[in-house]
């Protein structure tokens, strides 16, 4: 049976976190600032469940926010010279929101049942180039932290998921490939938007 929790605070990003992977943040709106502190509070149990913003949707009737979510943990935090809170977040496991609630200052709390993660898979010698692709990406931008030098590149499910993270995808789509009960679907829809950009960059 999967495993349900309740009253966890939610946050809308354009941007993605999903399992595995790790999200520089500033925040500076009184409610996330007090969802920060209430989650460290928490310590090891604390969570917030980083949602993806659905632009049809409503947020007089909560329906801007996708029910496919990840639940993060805080790893890092720093008050930064602009004035701003800065915060590190890493994805731990993904889950379904049932539920969304409004506090008085406008955050979002969810009810959530946590999903079966995408299991460990190897990546397929032909998909490789989709490991490569990304540590150049690493390499480009160091905001994004350094490419990883275990085995996780050799890992479908981890590969495919910080594609998804990083590609402008619509967040319907990914919502979509997110609910495959594994990344073989993923694989090759990331391999053909890769392929058809490196078709059109030819000269």
């Amino acid at each position: 049976m999967n495993r349900a929790l309740t009253n966890i605070p939610l946050f809308p990003l354009s941007g993605h976190v999903l399992p595995g992977g790790v999200m520089r943040l500033r925040i500076f709106e009184p409610r996330y600032l007090r969802m920060v502190r209430e989650v460290c509070a928490q310590g090891d149990d604390g969570r917030v469940g980083m949602c993806m913003f659905n632009d049809n949707g409503s947020v007089e009737h909560n329906t801007h926010i996708h029910s496919v979510a990840t639940l993060a943990r805080v790893i890092d935090f720093e008050h930064r010279d602009d004035g701003l809170l800065g915060i590190t977040v890493e994805g731990v496991e993904p889950c379904e929101i049932t539920a969304i609630r409004v506090d008085s200052d406008g955050l979002r709390r969810g009810d959530v049942t946590i999903r079966e993660p995408w299991q460990e898979t190897p990546l397929p010698t032909s998909y490789t180039h989709l490991a490569e692709r990304l540590c150049q990406v690493y390499s480009e931008y160091p905001e994004l932290g350094e490419c990883p030098s275990d085995d996780r590149l050799a890992r479908a499910d981890w590969v495919c998921q910080r594609w998804l993270e990083l590609l402008p995808v619509d967040a319907k789509v990914k919502q979509e490939l997110l609910r495959e009960p594994c990344c073989s679907r993923t694989l090759d829809y990331l391999a053909g938007l890769i392929h058809e950009s490196e078709h059109k960059s030819d000269p």
